[in-house]
């Protein structure tokens, strides 16, 4: 199937597509903010580095697209076109992301993993449940968090 879009058009559609400071992240830190933690961005001397990094908690908060990150929830589907390329780079993130989670516990960080079905879409989470789950979290002594929409959580 041929792209809707012509090439130029399409390299600049994607060029826009930025990997921080995203919507879901933004709105994951607001509410956190809103808690009373801080934080810091990004870290880069972090394995993976991890959107959202807590130091006083010793924790991580990565907030993962659920297209790039391949989930399988609602808000996941496999492009039609190209699907042997686009099933090889989603792939390789979630290779990247679990190497990246291994490598943090390894060296004594707890992980959480927010994901985009959580923050929006038909099963979405509310904020107050949001933040109580990722306040909670970080104040306990769970290791890995992964919320995902309707306020699943489980291991990574």
């Amino acid at each position: 199937m041929t792209d809707i879009v012509d090439a130029v058009t399409r390299s600049r559609m994607m060029s826009g597509i930025r990997g921080v400071n995203t919507k879901p992240e933004r709105h994951v830190r607001s509410l956190l903010h809103r808690e009373g933690f801080r934080f810091r961005l990004h870290a880069r001397e972090l394995p993976g580095r991890p959107d959202i990094v807590m130091p006083r908690y010793r924790a991580v908060i990565f907030v993962h697209g659920c297209f790039w990150h391949g989930h399988a929830c609602h808000l996941y589907r496999l492009p039609s076109t190209r699907p042997e390329f686009w099933s090889a780079k989603i792939e390789r993130n979630k290779q990247n992301d679990k190497a990246a989670i291994e490598a943090l516990q390894a060296c004594g960080w707890r992980v959480a993993t927010v994901w985009e079905c959580a923050l929006k879409g038909r099963q979405s989470c509310t904020d107050v449940m949001i933040r109580s789950i990722l306040g909670g979290w970080l104040r306990g002594e769970s290791e890995v968090l992964e919320l995902t929409g309707r306020g699943d959580q489980g291991d990574a």
